[in-house]
């Protein structure tokens, strides 16, 4: 198992992408600290790695709030003794929308959760990680942090902070033998999906649109970036770091 002994935390674990890693995390050996602000998401996904005969705990929390991603890492901690994986997968879109189109308020909210989420995550980490002498950083981020389009520019603001966020913490913690990476995923048939896809298209319409133009045929899955995930995360890449991993069908090619 690729991450026997191992505790991590998942941030966003309670649906999507972060749930499918939460799960896979515990079935490769991880502790798992599931951490979200939906208590009833979170009590499903601890519910499901516990009847798999996984260990994971549920904390309810705002990513945005230094408090909390503290919290979080807390409870790793005291339960578990330790920290080995921080997972910052949480993240808001908003509907494709032009600039001008776009509330500010929306912007404001996808900063907060897409972009000083993982900087608090991180932060929160650090010092647990170099108790451990070393570990692994993960933040979602994005193709939308490394490509652009017309009508996404609040959700790429936020995604393309994290992509230099990654490159920036794998220097500072990189002496701490902390790796810090990101997989920027294709967008995923998750709940998000169908936000982003509000008063645009159908969202089912839209997923075999966008399909058309990914060289592998389809969107990603959230086991798809769950898995991208887990290599970062654990010893198969442990000389890796600062990588922004497309998770892509190629379509970063």
């Amino acid at each position: 198992m690729r991450l026997d002994g191992k505790v991590a935390v998942v941030t966003g674990a309670a649906s999507g992408i972060g749930r499918a890693g939460a799960a896979l995390f515990a079935a490769e050996g991880a502790r798992v600290v599931a951490f979200d602000r939906d208590a009833a998401g979170l009590d499903e996904t601890v519910g499901a790695i516990t009847a798999q005969g996984g260990e994971a705990v549920a904390v309810v929390g705002d990513v945005g709030e230094a408090g909390d991603n503290e919290a979080a890492v807390g409870t790793a901690v005291s339960r578990f003794g330790g920290l080995d994986v921080m997972w910052a997968n949480a993240g808001v879109a908003a509907p494709f929308r032009s600039i001008t189109e776009t509330a500010p308020e929306d912007f404001d909210r996808m900063m907060t959760v897409n972009a000083r989420g993982p900087w608090l995550a991180a932060r929160a980490a650090f010092g647990p990680l170099r108790e451990r002498g070393g570990g692994s950083v993960v933040i979602t981020a994005s193709l939308s942090g490394l490509k652009g389009r017309a009508d996404a520019s609040a959700y790429q603001s936020s995604k393309g902070a994290t992509v230099m966020l990654v490159r920036s913490l794998a220097r500072e913690f990189g002496p701490h033998r902390i790796r810090v990476n990101s997989v920027c995923p294709l967008a995923s048939e998750t709940p998000m999906w169908a936000t982003l896809m509000e008063g645009y298209m159908d969202p089912d319409v839209a997923a075999v649109e966008f399909a058309k133009v990914v060289p592998l045929g389809r969107l990603a899955y959230p086991d798809d970036v769950a898995k991208a995930a887990l290599f970062l995360a654990g010893d198969d890449s442990s000389f890796i770091s600062g990588v922004n991993l497309p998770v892509d069908g190629g379509s970063s090619a």
